[in-house]
């Protein structure tokens, strides 16, 4: 690390500490040319992971939309914020397990709608039938008599 006083690449790491998420690493160092103290924090980098639209787009996979669309689907549901962020890490974890770079949001959505199957009937429901986009109260009765068939 240069040291932010005098450049020298040279120092010696005086203390280390996780953060309280357990997510970066802080670290106090202090130059051994100048003796100045300074701190740096380390953390694991993550490749980015790339979502392929239904049109064929791609972007940047965004926990928060997955976390949106599954907050709207449980409102006022018996369903806490923890089992929530639980179920949105687990599809987090499984999308950057992938062994492509690429996963397309219908795989993503899959994955979201099978977690609510297990977590609660009506969030599942909910997010289908926005996730779904049925054309008509046919393509959703079809849904719904698959669910109640499981």
């Amino acid at each position: 690390m240069k040291c932010p006083h005098c450049e020298v690449n040279e120092d010696k790491v005086i203390d280390s500490r996780p953060s309280e998420e357990g997510e970066t690493i802080r670290r106090r160092r202090e130059c051994l040319s100048c003796g100045c103290r300074f701190t740096t924090y380390e953390r694991v980098e993550k490749t980015e992971l790339i979502v392929v639209k239904k049109d064929g787009t791609r972007e940047i996979f965004d926990r928060d939309k997955i976390l949106n669309g599954v907050v709207r689907a449980s409102m006022k549901r018996p369903v806490s914020s923890q089992q929530i962020n639980d179920l949105v890490s687990r599809v987090e974890d499984r999308a950057r397990n992938q062994l492509s770079g690429e996963i397309p949001t219908e795989t993503i959505g899959n994955w979201v709608m099978d977690e609510l199957k297990e977590l609660d009937d009506v969030a599942y429901v909910r997010f289908a039938s926005v996730y779904r986009q049925f054309k008509d109260v046919t393509e959703f009765m079809n849904e719904l008599k698959g669910f109640l068939g499981k």
